[in-house]
């Protein structure tokens, strides 16, 4: 069992699921049917669909809450049939809805119950809690020692949250997390998933039956539709914009541009590549680098390719040696998981043109300017008006 662990630096692992099958005695059809899914390590993958399409029970067969009848789902490159379920549930996160906690134990030790199990001594389990809390947004010495039903529902989400990532483990299953909540409280935990995300990179398996939710945090989404079978696995703006059948069209709800606009993220579509430089890059040979791009400027990152300045051609003439402190600061970014609508509100409150977007653990993954955004949007509604001339050439 130890291949499934890993450092939080190095996040999740692939999942694999072939021809898995479910039926219950006296069920009639199977609850899933010779399902196959391919889960990239690190990507949040959402099941969606109706009550009864088998969503749950394929989430809960992958750490074997459920056996499948039939099938093999790889953990790894290792069938979790050959672990040992307990083994296996240890290691791998599990957050339901309105979070589960033990109501007679405290905060930490909620938190604290599976590293308990795998023998971490009291010194790392205190330190793993009190890192967990404030990774979630809960100050420590106020929640440790609370019980949950001092907490909203939202702090109880979190500390579930907390709870799943107690052992560091390599994948999440969150089965509908937040659907008892409000829709601010539900927002900002989502919000809250995706920051945590891109820190830790686990692989997530996300149950629910909400279309923008799910739009909104899953890298890939996978429609389904009984008995227990995906009848669409792709990114967001693949399903928005190409519903593969007149099912998921029908669950998506009509479409629009302005739907596009709201859900289609800011890594979905082409960013400008403004070239970028370390600041240790010697000045000399940055300004003809620049002089060669011809926009006239640059940004300058850090060793871990996160934004810190724009430079210009004026910046840097007549300077020797690295660029160092040359250029302006950059006064604002854009996250990749922003949606098109946020980033569009972003940009028109930008002290600059052209803002830069952060990937994961903020790293330059591109430029974003008004005209980006518009061809984005352009792009959007010609594949809206294919779409809708290939389904009316269909009828």
């Amino acid at each position: 069992m130890a291949d499934l662990r890993r450092p939080a630096t190095t996040g999740g692992v692939p999942i694999e699921l072939r021809k898995v099958t479910k039926s219950f005695p006296g069920g009639g059809e199977p609850a899933v049917q010779e399902l196959d899914l391919d889960i990239q390590a690190g990507e949040i993958v959402v099941l969606l669909g109706p009550s009864g399409c088998g969503k749950t029970t394929t989430m809960r067969m992958i750490n074997r809450l459920i056996e499948p009848t039939s099938g093999d789902i790889i953990i790894n490159g290792q069938n979790s049939r050959e672990i040992d379920p307990d083994r296996l549930r240890r290691h791998i996160g599990y957050v339901i809805q309105q979070a589960g906690l033990f109501p007679h134990m405290t905060v930490a030790a909620n938190i604290a119950q599976v590293p308990k199990m795998l023998g971490w001594d009291r010194a790392r389990i205190a330190e793993r809690v009190d890192e967990l809390l404030t990774l979630v947004g809960l100050e420590p010495e106020t929640f440790r020692d609370s019980y949950p039903r001092r907490l909203s529902g939202g702090q109880q989400q979190r500390v579930g949250v907390a709870r799943a990532l107690a052992a560091d483990p390599p994948v999440l299953l969150m089965d509908e997390p937040f659907g008892a909540l409000d829709p601010i409280t539900r927002e900002r935990l989502q919000d809250e998933l995706l920051r945590l995300q891109d820190d830790l990179a686990k692989t997530i398996v996300f149950v629910t039956h909400d279309v923008d939710e799910a739009l909104k945090i899953g890298d890939h989404i996978a429609i389904m539709q009984r008995p227990g079978h995906i009848v669409q696995y792709a990114r967001p703006a693949e399903i928005l914009t190409n519903p593969a059948s007149d099912y998921v069209e029908q669950f998506l709800g009509a479409g629009s541009s302005m739907r596009l606009l709201r859900l289609t993220k800011v890594g979905d579509i082409e960013l400008d590549q403004v070239p970028y430089f370390s600041e240790d890059r010697d000045c000399a040979e940055l300004l003809r680098e620049i002089e060669l791009d011809g926009r006239g400027y640059a940004l300058i990152t850090d060793g871990m390719r996160r934004p810190l300045r724009w430079v210009s051609q004026a910046d840097l003439e007549g300077r020797t040696g690295p660029v160092g402190t040359a250029g302006d600061p950059v006064t604002g970014t854009i996250h990749h998981r922003m949606t098109l609508q946020d980033a569009l509100e972003a940009l028109l409150n930008a002290d600059t043109d052209v803002v830069p977007v952060e990937g994961r653990r903020r790293s330059y993954a591109g430029a974003l300017s008004l005209s980006t955004v518009q061809s984005a949007i352009q792009t959007i509604k010609a594949r809206e008006r294919e779409r809708r001339h290939r389904r009316s050439g269909a009828r």
